[in-house]
C-alpha cells in the first residue's frame, strides 16, 4: 500500500455552507477556520493505541456574529487562529480522552468558552486507522447555549427603597 500525505487523505469539511447561520432566525456568522491541522497524541481504546502517539487531523470552524475585526482591523476583535493552534497543541499534549467524540467535544468547548465562538464545527480524523480505510473520525457541531432570560432589572426598586431608607438585604436597626 502506498502512503498518501495526510493532507490529501481526509475530505475537506470546509468551507462551511451558510445553512448553519440561518437556523432559528440567527444572524449570519463570520467563520474563522483551521483546515488540516495535524498533531500527534495518544488516543484510542485499542491496546496498541494506548502506548504510542498517532496523528490526528483537526478541521474546525468557529462562527462569530459579524466580527468587529471587519471594521477595526484588530486581531483582538476576532478569534486569533494562531492562539487556537497553540491551544490545540497544548490539548494534544495534555488531554486524557480515549474517544474522538470526547476529544472533539473538548475542542468545541475550547472554542465556545475560551475563544467566544457562537457556533463551531469540529472534525477529528485518525488517518490510516485501518489498512483499507483512508481515515475514520467524527464531525460535530455545537452552538453556544442561548442566554437565560435575565431577571427584570431591579434598579428602580432599589432606588425607591434607598430613598425611603430601606436597602434590600440590609438589616434594620
Amino acid at each position: 500500500m502506498t502512503h498518501t500525505p495526510t493532507s490529501r487523505l481526509m475530505p475537506h469539511y470546509l468551507p462551511v455552507d451558510s445553512a448553519f447561520a440561518t437556523q432559528a432566525g440567527d444572524a449570519p456568522l463570520d467563520v474563522i477556520f483551521i483546515n488540516g491541522f495535524v498533531g500527534e497524541t495518544v488516543i484510542g481504546i485499542d491496546h496498541e493505541e494506548l502506548h504510542r502517539t498517532q496523528p490526528l487531523r483537526i478541521d474546525l470552524a468557529a462562527g462569530l456574529p459579524r466580527s468587529l475585526a471587519c471594521d477595526t482591523d484588530r486581531i483582538g476583535d476576532t478569534i486569533h487562529y494562531g492562539e487556537v493552534r497553540a491551544a490545540l497543541h497544548e490539548m494534544l499534549r495534555e488531554h486524557r480522552y480515549q474517544l474522538l467524540e470526547a476529544f472533539a467535544e473538548g475542542v468545541a468547548n475550547l472554542l465556545l468558552n475560551r475563544f467566544g465562538a457562537h457556533w463551531v464545527r469540529v472534525g477529528i480524523t485518525k488517518p490510516r486507522k485501518f489498512d483499507d480505510v483512508e481515515g475514520v473520525g467524527v464531525l460535530i457541531e455545537r452552538r453556544r447555549a442561548p442566554r437565560e432570560p435575565t431577571e427584570p432589572r431591579r434598579d428602580a426598586e432599589v432606588l425607591s427603597l434607598l430613598g425611603s431608607g430601606l436597602v434590600p438585604g440590609s438589616r434594620q436597626r
